[in-house]
């Protein structure tokens, strides 16, 4: 499975449609980044972006995807230090940068070793036990790497892998935001693997955009939880309750989260985190933190950021389900 699947997110898209006006509405769909996309955008005309949006997503593989040998990213992990990364790389790195001192190390894209090792990435899967999570643990650290002046990466060991899949396709929406926004297109909803930016209104409904979050507690089928009103921000989610892998001898089920502290499974008792933030790259890590960060954590990064909201459905020691929302969040959910 492509690793832009892995950090599952638990966003049902619901498109809106339908009414006259003078806007025209235009959709392209497709698969990309090993998932789906479904973006709509109105304008005063009929517009095919599709070639564009089709380079945006090329640009993206051949500097972020770890899944193409000839990609800026894979020739890094295999020693590569001569490599001048692009701009994107350079985004990229620097908002991981900045996720990772904020969760104080939980957002980790050079867990990528042990993601592997796990058999949740494309190397190779091993068999696991504390001493081989210890010994692969010198591999991990977003403090043992640096972008150097000239644009060049620095591993202060050259086994270090970097995997910036659980930010990249929230990044790649935000490239296909700046893209909206360079052809002058004032009102979208754009979304990729459930990952989502919306921007001003569904001017041809006279309503705005509308988006459904999954119910966690439904493994099998699925159910709507909420619904949030969605304008000029960017929404992302995660869960542990679909993705995993079960060992077919103890049973023990071992989901895709990687606790890169730790470095082992985590097997938290937050269900999903679905998070708001001005640009989806940054909701996309955090929201991946937040699965791997302990409740009260995440809570009370919550309470001191001025910058996210988030929707936190967990259960309790008796396995019972709860749900958190901050203000802001709440704020936008739909009255019915």
């Amino acid at each position: 499975m492509n690793r832009f699947l892995v950090f599952f997110s638990s966003l049902c898209f619901i498109s809106c449609g339908g009414n006259s006006s003078d806007m025209v509405r235009n959709e392209s769909s497709g698969g990309a980044l090993g998932t789906s996309y479904n973006l709509i955008y109105l304008s005063q005309e009929k517009l095919d972006l599709q070639k564009q949006v089709d380079s945006v997503f090329d640009a993206i593989n051949h500097s972020l995807s770890t899944y193409i040998p000839a990609s800026d990213i894979s020739k890094i992990n295999k020693g590569d230090s001569t490599l001048v990364v692009d701009h994107m790389f350079k985004e990229v790195f620097e908002l991981s940068q900045e996720v990772y001192g904020a969760t104080n190390g939980y957002f980790d894209p050079t867990v990528g070793t042990l993601v592997n090792a796990w058999g949740f990435g494309p190397g190779e899967q091993i068999q696991m036990d504390s001493i081989r999570v210890d010994s692969l643990l010198q591999y991990v650290g977003f403090n043992k790497v640096e972008l150097t002046k000239e644009n060049k990466i620095e591993k202060s060991n050259p086994n270090i892998y970097f995997d910036f899949n659980a930010i990249a396709k929230g990044y790649s929406i935000d490239r296909l935001a700046k893209l909206m926004d360079a052809n002058g297109i004032d009102n979208y909803l754009l979304e990729v693997g459930g990952e989502l930016v919306a921007k001003g209104q569904n001017q041809i409904k006279k309503k705005p955009w509308i988006v459904g979050i999954d119910d966690p507690s439904m493994e099998n089928t699925r159910k709507l939880k909420t619904t949030i009103r969605l304008q000029d921000k960017a929404l992302a989610s995660s869960g542990n309750y679909r993705h995993f892998r079960e060992d077919p001898v103890t049973g023990i089920k071992y989901v895709h989260t990687i606790d890169p502290v730790t470095g082992f499974t985590k097997n938290a008792n937050t269900l999903a985190a679905t998070v708001l933030a001005d640009n989806c790259a940054k909701a996309d890590a955090y929201a991946t933190s937040f699965m791997a960060m302990d409740l009260n954590q995440v809570l009370k990064l919550l309470t001191l950021s001025q910058e996210l909201d988030a929707y936190i459905i967990f259960i309790d020691k008796k396995g019972e389900t709860h749900e958190f929302m901050t203000p802001g969040f709440e704020d936008l959910v739909t009255k019915n």
